[in-house]
């Protein structure tokens, strides 16, 4: 944000924090696009900063999808746009347009302006923690996108500076559009992992048929036939973005064995309490047991394939518990007094009369950090920007 907009200003809520209490003030020194002139500015810092809920939705930049755009230095305005498909939620890497002798040390991706300028994607903020610069050679120089949504899909841009010209180039960026994954049936016998656009990187897919794991190809089409039991359900991912996996499909009728999570990833504190929880269908059998697990504690399972009840592990002794359980089709885990080896993942399984439910389905990533949090500063080189984000360490950080 502009500095004048946090300039004496009480509470600013960039995302899922509250900047609390101005403290030390502090005189900042910016230039604007390199001109020896130098501005002061007086802003305030924070005292310390609060999580406004015990369980957020956590950021992770997981599997990501690497694109390598050759080189090809232009104009302003006739820039050559290479097009990328990635699916929602995942991650992309974007290595520099530039030529592969350049040592790079600036540069600037872009898609929109404001009041006339360029404006930086990293002070973005709808960019806000999701965007990071790295590397200054054309072998590790990379644009890196986190978390993909909606909005993120329009053309990007890039212009950078070198070691040999200190003036601005600009270079070709790309189009980035955004698919889910979808399983339709073509044909009578044949199912296709569909998508909305062509996924860049010639993908793997993986296929699951009650949640577990079946095959995997180059090609979007499940290469065996179709069952023909109707509690049977089938679902695809993309290897190395399982968690983004499409949503299990009845391919005989409407009720089928399915296990839906309500979050994917949980971020939560330590010591506070957590609710994992998802919702299953059996189609027109009759469940006849069903448990939680983490597939971390494998090592203490007496049979390393066979899950076993989280409950019965000594490590969460006494702070696990199933809650409510009555409802059929639903089911919610819950951990107290969380502790940082809690991380992990959970999943859902569940045996029916004929059937059950398998233990290689993507489940929730629970991830446990510290309840305290302070505000780091980040400045702008080139604008006068600044962004404050909260972290979990204890100390302000001053430039």
């Amino acid at each position: 944000q502009p500095y004048s907009t946090i300039h004496n200003t009480t509470q600013y809520e960039p995302g899922s924090f509250s900047v609390m209490r101005p403290c030390t003030t502090f005189t900042v020194y910016t230039s604007m696009y390199q001109v020896e002139l130098f501005t002061s500015y007086r802003v305030s810092c924070c005292l310390y900063c609060r999580v406004r809920d015990a369980t957020m939705a956590l950021r992770t930049a997981g599997s990501v999808l690497v694109v390598f755009l050759w080189s090809v230095t232009g104009v302003l305005g006739q820039n050559t746009v290479r097009s990328v498909c990635a699916l929602k939620g995942s991650s992309v890497d974007m290595r520099c347009p530039v030529p592969s002798v350049t040592q790079v040390t600036e540069m600037v991706w872009y898609n929109t302006r404001l009041n006339g300028k360029l404006y930086d994607l990293r002070w973005d903020p709808k960019y806000d923690g999701r965007v990071e610069y790295s590397g200054p050679t054309e072998k590790d120089c990379i644009l890196r996108i986190t978390d993909l949504r909606q909005s993120d899909i329009t053309t990007y841009h890039f212009r950078y500076k070198t070691n040999q010209y200190s003036e601005w180039r600009y270079s070709y960026g790309f189009t980035l559009s955004l698919t889910d994954l979808k399983v339709e049936r073509i044909y009578d016998n044949t199912l296709t992992c569909s998508t909305t656009c062509t996924l860049t990187g010639n993908p793997t897919y993986i296929w699951y048929k009650n949640g577990q794991h079946l095959d995997e190809s180059t090609s979007p089409q499940y290469k065996d036939p179709v069952s023909s039991n109707y509690e049977d359900s089938y679902s695809c991912a993309v290897k190395g973005h399982e968690d983004h996996h499409s949503p299990a499909v009845c391919v005989q009728g409407q009720d089928c064995n399915t296990v839906t999570y309500t979050k994917r990833t949980i971020c939560a504190l330590k010591g506070s309490s957590v609710d994992i929880s998802c919702t299953y269908g059996s189609g027109y059998d009759t469940v006849t047991s069903s448990l939680w697990f983490s597939p971390k504690q494998s090592d203490r399972w007496r049979d390393k394939l066979i899950p076993e009840d989280l409950t019965t592990d000594p490590g969460y002794a006494g702070r696990v518990e199933y809650v409510g359980e009555k409802e059929r089709g639903h089911s919610t885990l819950r951990i107290t007094d969380l502790r940082e080896e809690d991380s992990a993942e959970y999943k859902f399984i569940f045996n029916t009369q004929t059937s059950r439910w398998g233990h290689s389905f993507p489940g929730t990533t629970l991830t446990v950090t510290g309840n305290t949090g302070s505000c780091l500063y980040i400045q702008d080189h080139v604008y006068t920007y600044i962004s404050i984000r909260c972290i979990i360490h204890c100390t302000c950080f001053y430039p």
